[in-house]
């Protein structure tokens, strides 16, 4: 048995998103099609079909008839899934909704459901031990044997995720694809060059690329698409021009094979959110360290808590900003970092003998802002956390030269900090008053050129290049700050309590 959000998870938020949840029987058991102009049969745990669905009151109707019977949910496509009416029906009849993607086929989404629910039935430690891509090659043989050339099955980011039988009859670039298990960049840039990707994301059935004067034989690729969405595409090895008929055959393999990597990637999706919960739990502090250590695999020794600024950068969206830090979080640094994500901020626990190193060359140019607490056990990840955290404040207002920053390396910038949250009571008493005030009459120096006068004592010239003016301007304001402010400079004790309500200031 599967429930209801088990499905959902397995089939992914690509294809179907919950939009109400006030089912009582959340165990799925079967998945039937309600067919225009006939009452069909429910049963409690359905999954619910309404493919007949015309409009709003179509669908309120049959809410009420599969609460009555006791379905777990009812599926619609927009808008009726988020109708008012539906909604308030749905709640009443104890039903869930779910919003089925505008561009998924129907047919294709009953095999899938059908699919998940035979899977959840017959799982086992032997079909698991397949691994996530077991039907996938199966499935790159079976399009090869259609098109009889061998072929690749590639996700949208050029990674071969599949190959089949009778690669030695391919290309250097072939060769090199599969090895390094995604497409070079210098055979990327060829394909790219010749509109190929272009072709990809425009909707094309079939595509056609002539061989090339470097020796690349002819390509036929077949983008894989569900709901609109570009998941991959299939790349055969062809002699030269394929006849019609058996492209089209070709292309009819993709529907089958959106189908597995929608699966995959929930499977994934699945399996990255227990992580990420995990990882959370520790980083609050709340969690067993053991327990993540034992499950996540994570390297022995100490490890570091990264901090991630996703909302620092990117106008074109920070959830795509988000993946694609957690795609280059997640690749080649060794075992895989632990990533979660908290209140916009991505953390990452990698291990401080290398893996931070590789951490931060991956991020340092990314233009996120990106902050690291100091080495710990496992069991203190709480305390690195706060301390990337804190490192990351600073970044963002601008108290220290980013876009990284580790928490030791900042340790005199951290002390000021603190001092100034600590003092922040303190900036209202003694003569500083009288100066902000000439602040606010005139051009606004004398609070700074005394800042930087007691930031730099016995060394004018320092004090005038921090102000960008001449040693004897700086001199000049000095005897007018001197005149102005009832205090003894010339007392120790007076010139650090000055300079520690002048950094309270600041960094408040």
């Amino acid at each position: 048995m599967i429930t209801m959000q088990g499905v959902v998870d397995r089939v992914g938020p690509t294809l179907l998103r919950i939009i109400a949840d006030h089912t009582e029987h959340p165990q799925v058991t079967d998945v039937i099609i309600v067919e225009a102009g006939k009452r069909t049969p429910v049963a409690t745990g359905d999954l619910v079909l309404g493919i007949a669905v015309a409009g709003a009151t179509d669908a309120v109707e049959l809410v009420r008839h599969c609460g009555a019977h006791g379905a777990a949910a009812v599926l619609l496509k927009p808008p009726h899934a988020t109708r008012n009416a539906v909604k308030t029906a749905a709640q009443r009849a104890k039903v869930a909704i779910i919003e089925v993607h505008t561009g998924a086929a129907w047919a294709q989404l009953v095999w899938l459901l059908r699919s998940v629910l035979d899977a959840a039935a017959d799982e086992s430690d032997a079909s698991r031990a397949e691994g996530p891509f077991g039907d996938l090659f199966r499935l790159a043989d079976a399009a090869a044997a259609v098109i009889d050339a061998p072929v690749t099955i590639e996700d949208a980011n050029s990674r071969v995720l599949a190959y089949s039988a009778r690669q030695d009859r391919t290309d250097p670039a072939r060769v090199s694809t599969i090895m390094g298990r995604r497409v070079p960049d210098d055979v990327l840039a060829r394909f790219r060059s010749r509109g190929v990707f272009r072709e990809l994301s425009r909707g094309r059935t079939t595509i056609f690329v002539p061989a090339q004067r470097d020796g690349t034989l002819p390509r036929l690729i077949v983008p894989i698409r569900m709901g609109g969405e570009l998941l991959g595409s299939m790349w055969a090895v062809v002699p030269g021009p394929v006849p019609d008929d058996r492209a089209a055959a070709f292309a009819d393999t993709a529907p089958v094979v959106a189908l597995h990597l929608l699966r995959r990637r929930a499977r994934e999706d699945s399996e990255r959110r227990r992580s990420a919960e995990l990882i959370r739990s520790v980083l609050e502090g709340t969690g067993s360290a053991r327990l993540v250590a034992a499950e996540l695999d994570l390297a022995p020794g100490e490890h570091r808590v990264v901090a991630v600024d996703v909302q620092a950068q990117d106008p074109l969206g920070a959830e795509g900003v988000r993946l694609a830090l957690v795609q280059r979080l997640t690749e080649g640094i060794g075992r895989r970092p632990a990533v979660t994500d908290m209140h916009g901020v991505l953390y990452a626990v990698v291990p401080d003998d290398g893996g931070w190193e590789q951490v931060r060359s991956t991020l340092a140019t990314g233009g996120a802002l990106v902050a690291a607490g100091s080495p710990v056990e496992l069991a203190d990840l709480a305390r690195s956390r706060a301390e990337a955290d804190e490192a990351l404040s600073l970044l963002r207002a601008g108290l220290v030269d980013g876009p990284v920053a580790l928490h030791e390396d900042v340790w005199a910038v951290l002390v000021l900090h603190r001092a100034a949250v600590a003092a922040a009571g303190v900036t209202a008493i003694g003569p500083l008053a009288a100066l902000r005030a000439l602040d606010e009459d005139s051009d606004g120096w004398y609070v700074d050129t005394l800042y930087e006068w007691l930031r730099h004592p016995g060394d004018p010239r320092a004090a005038a290049a921090a102000l960008n003016i001449h040693p004897n301007t700086l001199r000049y304001r000095m005897s007018r700050v001197t005149g102005a402010l009832d205090a003894d400079l010339t007392e120790p004790d007076v010139r650090l309590a000055l300079l520690t309500q002048l950094v309270a200031l600041r960094w408040q």
